[in-house]
């Protein structure tokens, strides 16, 4: 970069840049940076500590207002940036300018082979997303079948689909989400544990009071019979921001969160774009949902069918399925239905648990075993003997309702062991003179 000087004379301003060196790093990613910085002559800065207190060194002794930063939509960093970001609460302050924010792994490709940008020999070899030394690896799906010993791989900018990325980062396991046996006791140990799943509802309609949620109970029926708990129903505005919270506050809480209603080409439609906006990714054309939607709606949509094929980037798996024609959404550990009606619920649910049986989509726990008694005493005569009878087996819900003010009292005895329910029903009949309760089946 050039500049006049007051005595009409150019001198010249190198773009002052900030390399983090670790021992860690891939020897080309190192020559690649060192070469770099030389070809255009910028300005490097090495820092060899951690990031944080790297930058609050640098910026005391050089006070820089803003930094260029390479994030895009997808990056584990890039939750809740902009274009302009100001830097993080106990960060050093500076704005994070973020250029190619908005940037897709393919429009990254088009610029640097377009503009024959010089790039890292490693992108060549197959990796597609470069951390430590310790945990990339050359992407599996660019992989070249030889007869030969040696593994060759296809360059990066032959990836077919973006939101593959990463597949080259190592994984962390999540034991919460599927069952793997570890030894002889694995399956079972795991299964003895709870698993516990949201289920969130997206519809004005039900709110406004137009509609009624058949759908939330049927779902909160299907999860308890595969064992699991479910800790929380919410219905929710269409509105993006109001499916994003509540997605971001249950992901994280719950081991599998089931969201409905909200999707479609309707204005109203916001479901996915709020998946995407809790997980701080964009949406993007996803060519292989696309396909299927082309042929599900032929020529007879009058919207943008590139448009509706929008899924949440680097985060969604589809799951395909004989029966359905559109393949079910999953983006980490959300499950998105398309299901308008409890029969449609019925089918989708079905594909799943079959997915399950195959591949281990989802545990299948314990189930659940229950018993209901009903007695015409008043809710103060039985009070007392059922809070007493909560402490006494912690294990179990027991739960009371009335269908009618006038009506019986109803109470249900709901838990993994039939032993405990048995046991909870005999000490509480045994309070009360017999014959007080009667079992309905």
């Amino acid at each position: 970069m050039e500049q006049k000087c007051s005595n009409g004379g150019l001198t010249s301003f190198p773009i002052r840049t900030i390399y983090f060196e670790n021992s860690s790093a891939f020897p080309e990613i190192n020559s690649f940076t060192y070469d770099t910085a030389s070809s255009y002559g910028l300005q490097l800065d090495i820092i060899s500590s951690d990031f944080k207190s790297g930058l609050e060194k640098l910026l005391k002794a050089n006070p820089i207002r803003a930094i260029f930063l390479g994030v895009r939509i997808g990056d584990p960093t890039a939750v809740g940036q902009e274009q302009f970001s100001p830097s993080s609460p106990g960060w050093p302050p500076f704005m994070r300018v973020n250029p190619i924010l908005d940037w897709s792994y393919r429009d990254v490709w088009a610029f640097i082979l377009t503009c024959k940008v010089q790039y890292c020999s490693l992108y060549d070899q197959g990796y597609t997303s470069i951390g430590s030394i310790h945990d990339t690896v050359p992407n599996a799906l660019l992989s070249i079948s030889d007869s030969g010993c040696k593994e060759k791989f296809k360059p990066a900018y032959l990836l077919s689909d973006g939101r593959l990325e990463r597949a080259g980062r190592a994984k962390k396991f999540s034991p919460s989400i599927t069952a793997v046996g570890n030894g002889s006791g694995g399956v079972e140990s795991h299964k003895s544990s709870l698993l516990v799943a949201s289920a969130i509802a997206v519809g004005e309609e039900i709110l406004f009071g137009t509609v009624e949620d058949q759908l939330g109970l049927s779902l909160c029926r299907k999860i308890h019979s595969i064992g699991w708990s479910v800790s929380q129903t919410i219905v929710v505005r269409n509105d993006k921001d109001s499916v994003a919270e509540e997605v971001e506050r249950r992901k994280s809480t719950n081991d599998m969160v089931f969201i409905y209603g909200g999707v479609g080409p309707l204005h109203s439609d916001v479901t996915l774009a709020g998946v995407a906006k809790a997980f701080g990714v964009r949406l993007a054309p996803d060519e292989e949902f696309e396909e299927y939607l082309r042929h599900l709606i032929s020529d007879h949509c009058t919207g943008d069918r590139n448009e509706m094929a929008l899924l949440p980037e680097g985060i969604t798996e589809l799951l395909h399925h004989e029966k359905l024609a559109v393949p079910l959404v999953k983006c980490q550990n959300v499950i998105i239905f398309t299901a308008t009606n409890a029969t449609e619920l019925d089918e989708e649910w079905g594909c799943l648990i079959e997915l399950t049986r195959s591949s281990g989509l989802l545990s299948t726990m314990v189930p659940y075993v229950s018993k209901h008694l009903q007695t015409n005493l008043s809710d103060v005569e039985t009070a007392q003997p059922l809070s007493k009878l909560c402490l006494e087996f912690p294990d179990l819900n027991i739960g009371c309702y009335r269908k009618s003010r006038k009506g019986p009292l109803l109470i249900s005895f709901e838990g993994k062991d039939q032993t405990q329910i048995d046991s909870a029903v005999e000490s509480l009949c045994k309070k009360f003179h017999p014959g007080t309760f009667s079992e309905i089946h």
